[in-house]
């Protein structure tokens, strides 16, 4: 079974093609800010992204009539109570096209696939979206009544590195306790239960430990302040929580490389600001271990930063394993993951969840 998938990203686009779970081609298409230029919604980009879809096709030598199935990129959806995935229908459609849960690149992952159903009769599906919202009833609570926690977060990452790690430790998915952490530009803490992510970070909108370009967690009252100094407009401030918060701004680089380097020639700013967002993500993974009450099989690390063995995962395991075996999984394959939630279907192994459904209002 032939398997194309569709990774939208804000200047490239990753797409691979799997026959069964083996792949057989793939490429990340990029996009230049001129190419992008004429158009004003992410939504206008759906014609000329499908374009060069069809010619890595044809590129690859896998006419569309030989797909079985096609898995795009989950984006901005209303909350969906369970991970998994999910069939694209009209609904779906019409929630990304509109833009309601906001702009973003993934949004055009479904929207492409979909081209492929119209078109050939192929089923299209989206796998783990960010919107993955299987919170335990007590993590909803934000300490007032007028702000609600929300559920935004690496899931796709999240989810399949977790079933590599249970299958490490020689367990199914739904029979144990994890704690995963995604580590790249955003940084995310999950507390897998059984097979649910009953509590996490939101890794979006500035919750959690700091990273490469995020802000976290700040003191409520110091960011109050700020905002209403007048020394800042809404979209500079938003930008100071994501994009330009976090590693970024202490030290103008989000890139981990660079940040090793200049400890290696003796940087002592660099390495205090590193090693504080080592001891920040250690001490939210403490807290998910207070939510899965100590019953923790395992500590998963993923992400990009994951490929740091000389520091970032030294500094976390030093602080960590006492809890529990940590277990590292570096980088973070999308496409396979998006390709074996679409194999899971077509094998049986899965029923594709209704949007519809599972939406949470």
């Amino acid at each position: 079974m032939k398997i194309l998938v569709i990774n939208p990203g804000s200047t490239s686009t990753k797409v691979a093609v799997f026959e069964d779970d083996e792949l057989l081609a793939s490429k990340t298409l990029r996009h230049s800010s001129e190419e992008l230029a004429p158009f004003k919604r992410l939504t206008d980009q759906f014609a000329f992204r499908t374009k060069i879809i069809e010619a890595f096709l044809q590129e690859a030598g896998v006419p569309p009539e030989e797909l079985s199935a096609v898995v795009g990129r989950g984006g901005l959806l209303d909350p969906i109570s369970s991970g998994g995935t999910y069939k694209v229908t009209d609904d779906m459609l019409e929630d990304l096209m509109s833009g309601k849960n906001g702009e973003h690149a993934s949004n055009l992952g479904a929207l492409i696939a979909y081209q492929f159903t119209r078109e050939f009769g192929i089923p299209s599906f989206i796998v783990d979206s960010v919107v993955v919202d299987e919170l335990e009833p007590l993590a909803r609570y934000s300490g007032h009544p007028m702000f609600k926690r929300r559920s935004i977060f690496h899931a796709l990452n999240q989810k399949a590195t977790a079933r590599a790690a249970a299958k490490e430790l020689g367990k199914a998915y739904e029979d144990v306790n994890l704690i995963v952490v995604h580590m790249g530009g955003g940084i995310s803490v999950g507390a897998h239960k059984r097979g649910r992510v009953v509590n996490v970070n939101n890794a979006l909108d500035g919750d959690g430990p700091f990273t490469p370009e995020r802000s976290g967690t700040l003191p409520l009252t110091q960011l109050i302040d700020l905002c209403y100094s007048g020394r800042y407009t809404l979209d500079q401030m938003k930008k100071k929580i994501k994009g330009q918060g976090g590693m970024v701004d202490y030290l103008g680089t989000n890139d981990g490389m660079e940040v090793s380097k200049r400890i290696d020639q003796g940087d002592q700013e660099a390495l205090l600001v590193y090693r504080a967002m080592a001891y920040q993500t250690a001490k939210w993974i403490g807290k998910m271990a207070a939510v899965l009450s100590g019953e923790v099989d395992g500590i998963v690390l993923t992400g990009g930063l994951a490929y740091d063995e000389d520091r970032m995962v030294p500094w976390i395991r030093e602080m960590v394993e006492f809890i529990a075996p940590v277990l590292v999984f570096p980088g973070g394959d999308e496409e396979r993951a998006l390709a074996m939630g679409g194999l899971r279907v077509l094998r049986g192994e899965e029923t594709p969840k209704i949007y519809s459904e599972m939406r949470i209002s």
